[in-house]
């Protein structure tokens, strides 16, 4: 099964056949101080920065969002949207909880975009999948439902059941619904990642859907959280897992290695062109710090 994403003149193709897909989450203000006051002040040189930065690194989609309690994000919205299109040619994710932020952003969005995101409670179900049947979007379904994140994987797999189910009854193809089975930190519950890891084979199963992951939730609050977001992530593409909010710099090579030892990389093509062009980026950015 396939999902496909377009930007103004490049397609994205998400599968399990298919190298695992980057989306760079980079421009959210969430913990980005400097993102936050770019925003504020309606700088948009800085979020031009991160989003050819991201791409550079190896971003094949880019989340956008707004989020910021001293910005009208309505307004905002379509202006990041703008420049980022202007800026780079892959497809975006349109990333908020408000229905008409979503809205502001398909508007100018180019192509085929990913919303993110509903859930599994009437609410959102009910407020976000007639904008994606509008817009033709794909969007993203997080397992969460009436009373919050289920503790079990089967409980999650309900729970995508009937985001798949409420989509295909708004004409939603089924290839267009990503789902995503979450994940919690193991630091708090030490069962917490083998629990997403089965809700992951349960999933693809019951429905052979794509899926995503913020694979960072599961390192939260431990040391070395780079060792553990890349170990995961891993393992779960490993599951099913096809694509991932993630951050291109940090996780890029441990994807590239993956893809690679799973048999989507023909002759190690992807994984050498990879490091040889990173390897220029280190040089690159490394000049420009002690410049």
């Amino acid at each position: 099964m396939h999902t496909i994403l377009k930007s103004g003149s490049k397609e994205v193709v998400i599968g399990i056949d298919k190298p695992f897909v980057i989306i760079g989450e980079k421009i959210n203000p969430t913990g980005m101080k400097k993102l936050g006051q770019a925003l504020v002040d309606g700088n948009m040189e800085y979020v031009i920065q991160l989003a050819k930065r991201q791409v550079a690194w190896g971003a094949d989609v880019l989340d956008v969002n707004v989020g910021h309690p001293q910005i009208e994000e309505v307004e905002i919205m379509p202006i990041v949207v703008e420049a980022v299109k202007s800026a780079v040619d892959v497809p975006l994710c349109i990333d908020s909880n408000d229905p008409k932020i979503l809205e502001a952003g398909l508007k100018v969005a180019p192509g085929k975009p990913l919303i993110n995101s509903v859930n599994g409670e009437e609410k959102q179900l009910a407020s976000v999948l007639p904008l994606v049947k509008e817009r033709g979007a794909a969007v993203l379904g997080l397992t969460i439902g009436e009373d919050g994140i289920p503790a079990t994987a089967e409980d999650r797999l309900k729970v995508a059941g009937h985001i798949i189910e409420r989509a295909a009854k708004m004409g939603i193809p089924i290839e267009d619904v990503i789902i995503d089975p979450l994940v919690m930190t193991v630091g708090h519950n030490s069962m917490a990642a083998t629990v997403t890891l089965k809700a992951i084979e349960l999933i693809r199963k019951e429905y052979g859907v794509n899926m995503s992951l913020g694979a960072s939730n599961v390192s939260f609050g431990l040391p070395d959280r780079h060792s553990v977001n890349s170990s995961f992530l891993s393992l779960a593409i490993q599951a099913g897992v096809t694509c991932s909010i993630t951050d291109p710099i940090k996780l890029g090579s441990s994807i590239r290695a993956t893809d690679l030892l799973l048999g989507k990389d023909a002759n190690s093509m992807r994984y050498l062109k990879y490091f040889r062009a990173t390897e220029k980026l280190r040089e690159a950015e490394a000049g420009q710090s002690k410049e």
